[in-house]
């Protein structure tokens, strides 16, 4: 049947709201990830309690099952040692000649501007079990990363 002939109240014809996508990969977080995933929970339900627009419900509601669901599959990691990069360590390099300073985090803490990158970054993953003075090769260039120093932020 034509557009033409359908009346403008026909809920068949809009587009059908998907669940907000979970990145692949287990839910690796930093104390301070898990903190912020478990604010945002707890100010979804607090926001939902006075909500009375159905759109607006229904908005909120498919927020909260995403960050409940971070949530409960999150799985911290507190790194322990400095020799090597891992989850949770900031990393002291020189990109491409250009010094950088970036912490590891979960992908729902991620603030590249910040310096804080996902685990997940392909950068991240280049850096992940390299030592300082270690060169690597990145975006197929060859040394394009040295890894200038290695720490563990305070808790």
């Amino acid at each position: 049947m034509s557009v033409a002939f359908r009346r403008e109240s026909d809920d068949e014809h809009l587009e059908p709201t998907f669940e907000l996508p979970i990145p692949p990969g287990p839910n690796l977080v930093t104390a301070r990830g898990l903190a912020q995933i478990q604010a945002k929970v707890a100010e979804l339900t607090a926001t939902l309690a006075t909500l009375t627009d159905a759109d607006a419900i229904k908005s909120t509601r498919r927020s909260l099952r995403y960050w409940s669901t971070r949530q409960a599959s999150a799985q911290i990691i507190t790194p322990t040692d400095a020799s090597r990069v891992s989850f949770g360590c900031t990393v002291h390099l020189r990109l491409n000649g250009r010094e950088r300073t970036i912490t590891l985090v979960g992908d729902d803490e991620a603030d590249p501007a910040a310096g804080l990158l996902s685990w997940s970054a392909p950068l991240s993953r280049a850096l992940i079990d390299a030592e300082p003075g270690e060169l690597i090769d990145f975006a197929q260039v060859a040394e394009a990363i040295e890894v200038l120093s290695i720490t563990i932020p305070a808790a």
